[in-house]
């Protein structure tokens, strides 16, 4: 999921540079200033998500050891004979 979100954002910005490129010849400097500032806010949002899908690959990664770890124990007490009831 992370990585279609990094495509698409990755996308959008390719498709505004090449924009950017194109209009630059008949652009003013308001024109141009407006670009980059829209520029620097997809970097920022891109810069925002690739910290975002880190954070959760870490988190997931922590999950799975955890995961790994409990499985051990279950089986462990899955395994154990059973008790007899006192009395």
């Amino acid at each position: 999921m992370a990585m279609t979100m990094h495509r698409t954002t990755a996308r959008t910005l390719a498709v505004t540079i090449f924009a950017a490129l194109g209009l630059t010849a008949c652009a003013t400097k308001e024109d141009i200033a407006g670009i980059n500032s829209r520029l620097d806010q997809i970097n920022a949002r891109v810069e925002s998500a690739a910290q975002s899908a880190e954070s959760a690959n870490q988190n997931a990664g922590r999950a799975n050891q955890r995961l790994d770890q409990m499985e051990g124990r279950i089986q462990q007490l899955e395994t154990q004979p059973a008790r007899r009831p006192r009395g």
